[in-house]
Protein backbone atom coordinates (compact mmCIF):
# COMPACT_ATOMS: atom_id res chain seq x y z
CA UNK A 1 0.00 0.00 0.00
CA UNK A 2 1.51 3.33 -1.02
CA UNK A 3 1.84 6.22 1.37
CA UNK A 4 -0.61 9.07 0.70
CA UNK A 5 1.03 12.14 -0.78
CA UNK A 6 0.49 15.56 0.70
CA UNK A 7 -1.82 17.85 -1.20
CA UNK A 8 0.27 20.65 -2.80
CA UNK A 9 -1.80 23.26 -0.97
CA UNK A 10 -1.13 21.55 2.35
CA UNK A 11 2.58 21.41 1.58
CA UNK A 12 2.64 25.10 0.70
CA UNK A 13 0.77 25.94 3.90
CA UNK A 14 3.35 24.07 5.95
CA UNK A 15 6.14 25.88 4.14
CA UNK A 16 4.41 29.23 4.72
CA UNK A 17 4.11 28.51 8.43
CA UNK A 18 7.82 27.70 8.55
CA UNK A 19 8.51 31.27 7.43
CA UNK A 20 6.32 32.70 10.19
CA UNK A 21 9.02 32.08 12.81
CA UNK A 22 11.95 33.93 14.31
CA UNK A 23 14.19 30.95 13.51
CA UNK A 24 13.48 31.41 9.79
CA UNK A 25 14.33 35.11 10.08
CA UNK A 26 17.62 34.31 11.80
CA UNK A 27 18.57 31.42 9.49
CA UNK A 28 18.03 33.30 6.25
CA UNK A 29 19.61 36.48 7.56
CA UNK A 30 22.71 34.52 8.49
CA UNK A 31 22.75 33.04 5.01
CA UNK A 32 22.68 36.53 3.50
CA UNK A 33 25.64 37.56 5.66
CA UNK A 34 27.61 34.55 4.43
CA UNK A 35 26.75 35.47 0.84
CA UNK A 36 27.86 39.04 1.50
CA UNK A 37 31.20 37.88 2.90
CA UNK A 38 31.66 35.73 -0.20
CA UNK A 39 31.09 38.79 -2.41
CA UNK A 40 27.85 37.41 -3.79
CA UNK A 41 25.52 40.28 -2.87
CA UNK A 42 25.14 43.07 -5.39
CA UNK A 43 24.81 46.06 -3.09
CA UNK A 44 26.72 45.59 0.16
CA UNK A 45 30.07 44.57 1.61
CA UNK A 46 30.81 43.88 5.26
CA UNK A 47 33.96 44.98 7.09
CA UNK A 48 34.32 42.65 10.05
CA UNK A 49 37.35 44.50 11.37
CA UNK A 50 35.01 47.36 12.33
CA UNK A 51 32.69 45.20 14.43
CA UNK A 52 34.76 45.55 17.66
CA UNK A 53 34.69 49.34 17.25
CA UNK A 54 30.93 49.12 16.76
CA UNK A 55 30.61 47.04 19.94
CA UNK A 56 32.68 49.61 21.86
CA UNK A 57 30.46 52.42 20.61
CA UNK A 58 27.32 50.57 21.74
CA UNK A 59 28.89 49.85 25.13
CA UNK A 60 29.62 53.56 25.59
CA UNK A 61 25.96 54.31 24.92
CA UNK A 62 24.83 51.56 27.30
CA UNK A 63 27.03 52.92 30.09
CA UNK A 64 25.79 56.44 29.43
CA UNK A 65 22.12 55.41 29.56
CA UNK A 66 22.34 52.60 32.12
CA UNK A 67 25.51 52.98 34.25
CA UNK A 68 24.48 50.10 36.52
CA UNK A 69 23.77 47.89 33.47
CA UNK A 70 20.24 47.42 34.80
CA UNK A 71 18.68 47.57 31.35
CA UNK A 72 14.97 47.06 30.66
CA UNK A 73 13.64 45.20 27.65
CA UNK A 74 13.39 46.89 24.27
CA UNK A 75 9.66 47.51 24.21
CA UNK A 76 6.99 50.11 23.53
CA UNK A 77 6.77 50.81 27.26
CA UNK A 78 10.11 52.66 27.17
CA UNK A 79 8.71 55.22 24.74
CA UNK A 80 5.72 55.92 26.98
CA UNK A 81 8.24 56.96 29.64
CA UNK A 82 10.28 59.31 27.47
CA UNK A 83 11.73 62.26 29.36
CA UNK A 84 11.71 60.27 32.58
CA UNK A 85 7.92 60.49 32.98
CA UNK A 86 6.24 57.08 33.09
CA UNK A 87 2.94 58.13 31.58
CA UNK A 88 1.44 54.65 31.42
CA UNK A 89 2.13 53.87 35.08
CA UNK A 90 0.60 57.20 36.07
CA UNK A 91 -2.49 56.38 34.02
CA UNK A 92 -2.68 52.80 35.29
CA UNK A 93 -2.41 53.96 38.90
CA UNK A 94 -5.78 55.67 38.58
CA UNK A 95 -7.50 52.74 36.92
CA UNK A 96 -9.59 50.19 38.80
CA UNK A 97 -9.11 46.79 37.20
CA UNK A 98 -10.64 43.87 39.09
CA UNK A 99 -7.56 41.67 38.62
CA UNK A 100 -4.16 41.36 36.95
CA UNK A 101 -5.64 39.74 33.88
CA UNK A 102 -7.91 42.73 33.24
CA UNK A 103 -4.94 45.08 33.42
CA UNK A 104 -3.02 42.78 31.07
CA UNK A 105 -5.84 42.93 28.51
CA UNK A 106 -5.71 46.74 28.62
CA UNK A 107 -1.92 46.65 28.22
CA UNK A 108 -2.21 44.27 25.28
CA UNK A 109 -4.81 46.61 23.73
CA UNK A 110 -2.48 49.58 24.11
CA UNK A 111 0.69 47.81 22.99
CA UNK A 112 -0.89 46.29 19.89
CA UNK A 113 -2.52 49.52 18.73
CA UNK A 114 0.54 51.64 19.53
CA UNK A 115 3.00 49.32 17.81
CA UNK A 116 0.85 49.21 14.69
CA UNK A 117 1.05 53.01 14.64
CA UNK A 118 4.82 52.96 15.13
CA UNK A 119 6.14 52.91 11.56
CA UNK A 120 8.49 55.79 10.72
CA UNK A 121 6.96 59.24 11.17
CA UNK A 122 9.25 61.13 8.81
CA UNK A 123 11.59 63.92 9.79
CA UNK A 124 9.10 66.80 9.75
CA UNK A 125 6.38 65.54 12.12
CA UNK A 126 6.21 66.62 15.77
CA UNK A 127 3.80 65.95 18.65
CA UNK A 128 3.35 68.85 21.05
CA UNK A 129 2.66 68.15 24.72
CA UNK A 130 0.62 70.45 26.96
CA UNK A 131 3.79 71.95 28.43
CA UNK A 132 5.01 72.90 24.95
CA UNK A 133 7.56 70.09 24.66
CA UNK A 134 7.72 68.63 21.17
CA UNK A 135 8.38 64.93 20.58
CA UNK A 136 9.32 63.35 17.27
CA UNK A 137 9.66 59.91 15.72
CA UNK A 138 9.07 56.84 17.93
CA UNK A 139 8.63 58.74 21.20
CA UNK A 140 6.18 61.15 19.64
CA UNK A 141 4.21 58.35 18.02
CA UNK A 142 4.11 56.45 21.31
CA UNK A 143 2.90 59.34 23.43
CA UNK A 144 0.37 60.39 20.78
CA UNK A 145 -1.10 56.89 20.70
CA UNK A 146 -1.09 56.71 24.51
CA UNK A 147 -2.93 60.03 24.71
CA UNK A 148 -5.55 58.76 22.26
CA UNK A 149 -5.90 55.57 24.32
CA UNK A 150 -6.24 57.58 27.55
CA UNK A 151 -9.03 59.64 25.97
CA UNK A 152 -10.95 56.49 25.01
CA UNK A 153 -10.38 56.98 21.29
CA UNK A 154 -10.27 53.23 20.66
CA UNK A 155 -12.96 52.18 23.16
CA UNK A 156 -16.58 51.34 22.40
CA UNK A 157 -17.44 51.27 26.11
CA UNK A 158 -18.24 54.69 27.61
CA UNK A 159 -17.71 53.25 31.09
CA UNK A 160 -14.17 52.05 30.30
CA UNK A 161 -11.98 54.19 28.11
CA UNK A 162 -8.76 52.24 28.70
CA UNK A 163 -9.43 49.58 26.11
CA UNK A 164 -9.54 49.02 22.38
CA UNK A 165 -12.60 47.35 20.89
CA UNK A 166 -12.80 45.64 17.53
CA UNK A 167 -15.99 47.52 16.64
CA UNK A 168 -14.33 50.88 17.25
CA UNK A 169 -11.06 50.03 15.52
CA UNK A 170 -12.90 48.86 12.39
CA UNK A 171 -14.21 52.40 11.87
CA UNK A 172 -10.98 54.33 12.41
CA UNK A 173 -10.13 56.68 9.56
CA UNK A 174 -7.07 58.68 8.58
CA UNK A 175 -8.78 61.83 9.91
CA UNK A 176 -9.02 60.24 13.38
CA UNK A 177 -5.31 59.46 13.36
CA UNK A 178 -4.46 62.90 11.98
CA UNK A 179 -6.44 64.60 14.76
CA UNK A 180 -4.97 62.45 17.50
CA UNK A 181 -1.44 62.87 16.18
CA UNK A 182 -1.78 66.61 15.46
CA UNK A 183 -0.90 65.91 11.82
CA UNK A 184 -1.71 68.19 8.93
CA UNK A 185 -0.27 70.11 6.03
CA UNK A 186 2.11 72.02 8.30
CA UNK A 187 2.92 68.96 10.42
CA UNK A 188 3.00 66.07 7.93
CA UNK A 189 2.99 62.49 9.21
CA UNK A 190 4.23 59.84 6.79
CA UNK A 191 1.85 56.96 6.04
CA UNK A 192 -1.33 58.28 7.65
CA UNK A 193 -3.61 56.27 5.37
CA UNK A 194 -1.53 53.12 5.90
CA UNK A 195 -1.71 53.45 9.69
CA UNK A 196 -5.47 53.91 9.67
CA UNK A 197 -5.91 50.99 7.28
CA UNK A 198 -3.91 48.77 9.64
CA UNK A 199 -6.15 49.64 12.58
CA UNK A 200 -9.29 48.98 10.54
CA UNK A 201 -7.87 45.65 9.42
CA UNK A 202 -7.06 44.88 13.06
CA UNK A 203 -10.64 45.62 14.05
CA UNK A 204 -12.05 43.41 11.32
CA UNK A 205 -9.71 40.52 12.12
CA UNK A 206 -10.38 40.66 15.87
CA UNK A 207 -14.15 40.83 15.39
CA UNK A 208 -14.15 37.71 13.19
CA UNK A 209 -12.08 35.61 15.61
CA UNK A 210 -13.95 35.65 18.94
CA UNK A 211 -12.48 32.25 19.87
CA UNK A 212 -9.09 34.00 20.07
CA UNK A 213 -9.90 37.61 20.93
CA UNK A 214 -13.21 37.32 22.75
CA UNK A 215 -12.68 34.44 25.16
CA UNK A 216 -13.55 36.46 28.29
CA UNK A 217 -14.76 39.80 26.91
CA UNK A 218 -16.09 41.41 23.78
CA UNK A 219 -13.64 41.00 20.88
CA UNK A 220 -10.61 43.20 21.50
CA UNK A 221 -6.88 42.91 20.70
CA UNK A 222 -6.26 42.42 24.42
CA UNK A 223 -8.11 39.12 24.15
CA UNK A 224 -4.82 37.73 22.84
CA UNK A 225 -3.69 37.73 26.48
CA UNK A 226 -6.32 35.13 27.32
CA UNK A 227 -5.40 33.08 24.27
CA UNK A 228 -1.76 33.02 25.40
CA UNK A 229 -2.44 32.48 29.09
CA UNK A 230 -4.60 29.47 28.23
CA UNK A 231 -1.58 27.96 26.49
CA UNK A 232 0.95 28.32 29.28
CA UNK A 233 3.54 25.61 29.76
CA UNK A 234 3.06 23.81 33.08
CA UNK A 235 0.57 26.47 34.08
CA UNK A 236 3.01 29.35 34.56
CA UNK A 237 5.36 29.87 31.60
CA UNK A 238 5.23 30.71 27.91
CA UNK A 239 8.06 30.87 25.37
CA UNK A 240 8.74 34.17 23.60
CA UNK A 241 8.63 32.29 20.30
CA UNK A 242 5.04 31.29 21.14
CA UNK A 243 4.13 34.96 21.54
CA UNK A 244 5.46 35.65 18.06
CA UNK A 245 3.68 32.62 16.63
CA UNK A 246 0.40 33.88 18.08
CA UNK A 247 1.00 37.40 16.78
CA UNK A 248 1.87 36.18 13.27
CA UNK A 249 -0.89 33.59 13.13
CA UNK A 250 -3.72 35.70 14.47
CA UNK A 251 -2.68 39.22 13.50
CA UNK A 252 -0.70 38.42 10.36
CA UNK A 253 -3.70 38.74 8.03
CA UNK A 254 -4.06 42.44 8.86
CA UNK A 255 -0.92 43.39 6.93
CA UNK A 256 -1.25 44.75 3.39
CA UNK A 257 -1.29 42.00 0.79
CA UNK A 258 2.26 41.42 -0.39
CA UNK A 259 3.38 37.82 -0.68
CA UNK A 260 1.37 34.75 0.21
CA UNK A 261 1.97 31.01 0.06
CA UNK A 262 -0.61 28.28 0.38
CA UNK A 263 -3.24 30.90 1.07
CA UNK A 264 -1.27 32.30 4.02
CA UNK A 265 -0.14 35.93 3.98
CA UNK A 266 3.59 36.13 4.72
CA UNK A 267 3.56 39.68 6.09
CA UNK A 268 6.97 41.33 6.37
CA UNK A 269 8.57 38.88 3.93
CA UNK A 270 10.34 39.85 0.72
CA UNK A 271 11.99 38.40 -2.35
CA UNK A 272 15.71 38.07 -2.98
CA UNK A 273 17.10 35.82 -5.67
CA UNK A 274 20.16 34.85 -3.60
CA UNK A 275 18.07 32.87 -1.10
CA UNK A 276 17.70 29.51 -2.80
CA UNK A 277 15.72 26.50 -1.70
CA UNK A 278 14.37 23.43 -3.44
CA UNK A 279 10.81 24.32 -2.48
CA UNK A 280 8.27 27.12 -2.70
CA UNK A 281 10.14 29.25 -0.16
CA UNK A 282 13.02 29.79 -2.57
CA UNK A 283 13.74 33.47 -2.99
CA UNK A 284 11.85 34.46 0.18
CA UNK A 285 13.34 36.16 3.22
CA UNK A 286 11.18 37.01 6.26
CA UNK A 287 11.78 39.76 8.84
CA UNK A 288 8.52 40.28 10.80
CA UNK A 289 9.93 43.48 12.29
CA UNK A 290 6.77 45.03 13.70
CA UNK A 291 5.46 41.63 14.81
CA UNK A 292 8.67 40.95 16.73
CA UNK A 293 8.67 44.48 18.14
CA UNK A 294 5.12 43.80 19.31
CA UNK A 295 6.14 40.42 20.76
CA UNK A 296 8.90 42.09 22.78
CA UNK A 297 6.33 44.62 23.98
CA UNK A 298 3.92 41.93 25.20
CA UNK A 299 6.49 40.29 27.48
CA UNK A 300 6.14 42.75 30.36
CA UNK A 301 2.31 42.65 30.54
CA UNK A 302 2.55 38.85 30.73
CA UNK A 303 5.17 39.08 33.48
CA UNK A 304 3.11 41.61 35.43
CA UNK A 305 0.22 39.16 35.25
CA UNK A 306 2.42 36.51 36.87
CA UNK A 307 3.33 34.57 33.72
CA UNK A 308 6.97 33.65 33.18
CA UNK A 309 8.31 34.26 29.64
CA UNK A 310 11.13 31.94 28.60
CA UNK A 311 13.52 31.84 25.63
CA UNK A 312 13.49 35.58 25.03
CA UNK A 313 16.59 35.31 22.83
CA UNK A 314 14.54 33.11 20.51
CA UNK A 315 13.36 36.37 18.95
CA UNK A 316 15.77 38.26 16.67
CA UNK A 317 17.16 41.74 16.44
CA UNK A 318 14.89 44.20 14.67
CA UNK A 319 15.79 45.13 11.08
CA UNK A 320 14.83 48.79 11.14
CA UNK A 321 16.65 51.98 10.35
CA UNK A 322 18.22 52.67 13.78
CA UNK A 323 19.81 49.24 14.19
CA UNK A 324 20.64 49.04 10.50
CA UNK A 325 21.82 52.63 10.36
CA UNK A 326 24.30 51.93 13.14
CA UNK A 327 26.17 49.45 10.94
CA UNK A 328 26.21 51.83 7.97
CA UNK A 329 27.31 54.89 9.94
CA UNK A 330 30.10 52.95 11.65
CA UNK A 331 31.10 51.48 8.28
CA UNK A 332 30.56 47.86 9.20
CA UNK A 333 28.30 47.79 6.15
CA UNK A 334 29.44 49.55 2.99
CA UNK A 335 27.47 50.20 -0.17
CA UNK A 336 29.10 48.99 -3.36
CA UNK A 337 27.65 52.08 -5.05
CA UNK A 338 27.71 55.03 -2.64
CA UNK A 339 25.19 56.89 -4.81
CA UNK A 340 22.52 54.44 -3.62
CA UNK A 341 22.51 56.19 -0.23
CA UNK A 342 21.00 59.33 -1.72
CA UNK A 343 18.36 57.56 -3.82
CA UNK A 344 14.91 56.94 -2.34
CA UNK A 345 14.61 53.18 -1.84
CA UNK A 346 11.46 51.08 -1.92
CA UNK A 347 11.12 48.60 0.93
CA UNK A 348 11.10 45.76 -1.59
CA UNK A 349 14.32 46.90 -3.30
CA UNK A 350 17.32 44.55 -3.14
CA UNK A 351 19.30 47.32 -1.42
CA UNK A 352 16.85 47.43 1.50
CA UNK A 353 16.19 43.68 1.65
CA UNK A 354 19.92 42.94 1.81
CA UNK A 355 20.49 45.67 4.40
CA UNK A 356 17.74 44.39 6.67
CA UNK A 357 18.97 40.80 6.49
CA UNK A 358 22.56 41.83 7.22
CA UNK A 359 21.32 43.90 10.16
CA UNK A 360 19.62 40.90 11.78
CA UNK A 361 22.72 38.72 11.44
CA UNK A 362 25.14 41.42 12.61
CA UNK A 363 23.02 42.21 15.67
CA UNK A 364 23.60 38.66 16.89
CA UNK A 365 27.33 39.05 16.33
CA UNK A 366 27.70 42.44 17.97
CA UNK A 367 25.62 41.17 20.91
CA UNK A 368 28.14 38.37 21.45
CA UNK A 369 31.02 40.87 21.35
CA UNK A 370 29.28 43.21 23.80
CA UNK A 371 28.58 40.39 26.25
CA UNK A 372 32.21 39.26 26.11
CA UNK A 373 33.50 42.79 26.69
CA UNK A 374 31.12 43.34 29.63
CA UNK A 375 31.61 39.88 31.10
CA UNK A 376 27.91 39.05 30.85
CA UNK A 377 26.17 36.01 29.44
CA UNK A 378 23.02 35.86 27.33
CA UNK A 379 20.90 35.33 30.43
CA UNK A 380 22.18 38.57 31.98
CA UNK A 381 22.14 40.54 28.73
CA UNK A 382 19.55 39.03 26.38
CA UNK A 383 19.09 40.51 22.95
CA UNK A 384 16.00 42.39 24.14
CA UNK A 385 18.15 44.36 26.60
CA UNK A 386 21.06 44.81 24.21
CA UNK A 387 18.70 46.37 21.66
CA UNK A 388 17.36 48.81 24.24
CA UNK A 389 20.66 49.66 25.90
CA UNK A 390 21.93 49.37 23.19
CA UNK A 391 22.07 49.23 19.45
CA UNK A 392 18.82 51.15 18.85
CA UNK A 393 19.96 54.07 21.01
CA UNK A 394 23.45 53.93 19.49
CA UNK A 395 21.96 53.98 15.99
CA UNK A 396 20.04 57.13 16.85
CA UNK A 397 23.06 58.77 18.47
CA UNK A 398 25.43 58.12 15.58
CA UNK A 399 22.77 59.35 13.13
CA UNK A 400 22.65 62.68 14.98
CA UNK A 401 26.43 62.88 14.94
CA UNK A 402 26.53 62.24 11.20
CA UNK A 403 23.49 64.28 10.07
CA UNK A 404 21.96 67.41 11.58
CA UNK A 405 18.39 66.08 11.39
CA UNK A 406 19.32 62.65 12.75
CA UNK A 407 17.84 60.97 9.69
CA UNK A 408 18.83 57.42 8.73
CA UNK A 409 21.70 56.91 6.28
CA UNK A 410 19.31 55.49 3.68
CA UNK A 411 16.21 57.21 2.36
CA UNK A 412 13.37 54.70 2.51
CA UNK A 413 9.97 55.15 0.93
CA UNK A 414 7.64 53.96 3.70
CA UNK A 415 3.91 53.33 3.51
CA UNK A 416 3.60 53.36 7.28
CA UNK A 417 3.45 49.57 7.67
CA UNK A 418 7.10 48.44 7.80
CA UNK A 419 9.53 51.12 8.95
Amino acid sequence: MTEPTAHPQQTDRALALSLLTASAVRERAREMLELCEAGRLAHWRVDRQRLPRCADYVISVIRENYPSLDIPFHARWRHFATGGVDRWEALAAGAHWPDKADRARAEFDLAIVSVLLDAGAGGAWRYRLEDGTCLARSEGLAVASLDMFAKGAFSADKRDGLRADASRLAGIGATHIAQGFQAGAENPLVGLAGRAALLRALGRKVSTAPSVFGRRDLPRPGGLFDHLSDRMIAGHAIAASSILTAVLTHLGPIWPSRLSLGGIALGDCWRHEAVRRADATSGLIPFHKLSQWLSYSLIEPLQRAGIEVTGIDGLTGLPEYRNGGLFIDLEVLLLEDKAEASKPQETASPVVVEWRALTVALLDEVAALIRAKLGLDAGMLPLAKMLEGGTWAAGRKIARERRIDGSPPLTILSDGTVF
